[in-house]
């Protein structure tokens, strides 16, 4: 879309990002793109308090091994990721996950138990493999069953994702396969997680068919009907073969040769309201430098609770809703092997364990079974998942025990015994948002507060979505909102 400029000539917009992660960059990539194709005169600066630009999206080469901090990968089904690849030139450097050994596990009631074959989102497609997977008793398959003729939930009530799917489906299938499929992913407690602002798709789903199961197969049926043969093939997750950093890498590039201002390694202390320009509000952001650089746009990018501290100044209203955002703190352990020693004991992509079990272990991947270039064809990289809500005491280890645990676990998981030839730590402290019951009612009250202070914006992963390309569309969208109202006319 094109922007179109004020009548009257102005000094160049002053437009400060707080952030460096992928939801800072992905604004400051898209309103350069924009400001320059309808020749608004911007000036642009991103500030990350960081070592690093990416925040959570960090890649590691260690010899021949490709270690991937943070995300390893993005949903290809939610086009902005894919989209934004292919703007920077990395479309060819998309990998699928492998098409061999594509099975995935869950370690129920003591053993691995493989999740059935033609598994569409949470729903067996195929009923045979999953009879035989022993992953529900009959009773559990038979409870589940009946979510083709209970009614559906008139409430508009928000509801949490396990009494969404014990409603639906019964405590069994929640728990011992719905519950680290779906609350894994935000490496949260279900209890407490909202539906609505997770996985809204169910609810419709559920007042559209009436059940689930319905909804999914029904949903499925339409898209294989108006599939198109010469779309490009992706499988669910996708990767880029040398790690997502080089996704980071280009972004960095592309918006420094645009002429945005880069600030690593610099903190923002607090942000204030400046002078007025032209009748408009602005903003003022004091680094701890003591630099202080004039805005007539802010966007925050930063971590809920530190976007908290940032405004409290400006407003205790929207500090105090940012504030009350939760976050687990998470950690990967990623562990290299000669293939030789623990041959016997990978199969698939990896297994994820449910919270029924009490384990300390949430899930692993074999990553070089799951993606190609990960390691030498002679050795196995594994990564291996802690901490949650609730689950955050694991993290006080240091991080020879959190090894040590992580080795203990796999030897009685999936029978790795041997000793690996290389392991690191990543922490991720306060590192995943959670969207817990209210979520999206809180949200309608901070963009409500945040009304009373134009040129203030917020984006990131604490609110609309904590994958790659939810954080890329929602960055992308606060840019255009910048565009659209720095471009109205002045009051």
């Amino acid at each position: 879309r094109r922007i179109t400029p004020p009548p009257v000539s102005h000094a160049p917009q002053e437009i400060v990002i707080i952030g460096g992660g992928i939801a800072g960059l992905s604004p400051a990539y898209t309103l350069q793109e924009r400001a320059a194709g309808a020749g608004l005169p911007l000036a642009c600066t991103i500030i990350e308090a960081g070592r690093y630009w990416g925040g959570k999206i960090l890649t590691r080469r260690v010899g021949d091994w490709i270690i991937e901090s943070g995300p390893d990968s993005f949903l290809s089904q939610k086009p902005w990721g894919l989209e934004l690849c292919s703007k920077l030139g990395l479309a060819d450097q998309l990998i699928n996950t492998n098409e061999s050994d594509k099975k995935a596990f869950v370690y129920s009631r003591g053993r691995m138990r493989a999740l059935p074959e033609g598994l569409v989102m949470i729903v067996p497609s195929k009923l045979g493999p999953f009879l035989k997977s022993g992953l529900l008793s009959w009773p559990g398959m038979i409870r589940m069953g009946l979510d083709l003729f209970l009614p559906a939930r008139r409430s508009s009530e928000d509801e949490s994702l396990a009494g969404f799917f014990r409603r639906r489906l019964g405590r069994e299938a929640f728990e011992r396969f719905l519950e680290p499929l779906m609350a894994g992913i935000y490496a949260g407690d279900a209890e407490r997680m909202s539906l609505g602002a997770t996985f809204p798709r169910f609810i419709e789903l559920e007042q559209q068919y009436g059940s689930i199961i319905r909804g999914i197969l029904g949903e499925r049926n339409k898209r294989q009907a108006g599939s198109r043969p010469s779309a490009p093939s992706r499988t669910m997750f996708v990767s880029l073969r040398e790690g997502l950093s080089d996704l980071v890498n280009a972004l960095v590039a592309r918006v420094q040769a645009g002429g945005v201002s880069m600030r690593l390694g610099e903190r923002v202390d607090t942000v204030r309201l400046g002078s007025p320009r032209a009748g408009r509000r602005r903003y003022e952001v004091v680094v701890d430098s003591g630099s202080v650089l004039p805005a007539d746009a802010v966007i925050l990018a930063a971590p809920a609770y530190a976007a908290a501290d940032l405004v409290r100044g400006l407003s205790t209203e929207v500090a105090d809703l940012l504030a009350e955002i939760p976050y687990a703190s998470t950690a990967t352990v990623s562990l290299a092997y000669d293939r030789a020693n623990v041959a016997s004991a990978v199969a698939g992509f990896g297994f994820v364990v449910p919270r029924v079990e009490r384990r300390h272990l949430l899930a692993a991947t074999w990553t070089s079974v799951k993606w190609n270039y990960r390691a030498p064809p002679s050795q196995v990289l594994i990564r291996c998942y802690l901490g949650g809500m609730g689950l955050d005491q694991t993290l006080d280890r240091d991080d020879g025990s959190l090894v040590q645990l992580v080795r203990e676990e796999l030897q009685t998981i999936a029978g790795v015994s041997a000793a690996p030839i290389h392991a690191e730590v990543h922490r991720w402290p306060r590192g995943m948002p959670q969207y817990h019951l209210g979520h999206q009612e809180r949200l309608r009250h901070i963009e409500a507060a945040l009304g009373e202070h134009p040129g203030l914006y917020l984006t990131g992963a604490a609110y609309r979505g904590i994958g790659v390309p939810d954080c890329i569309r929602d960055g992308t969208e606060t840019a255009g909102r910048v565009l659209r109202e720095l471009t109205q006319p002045d009051p």
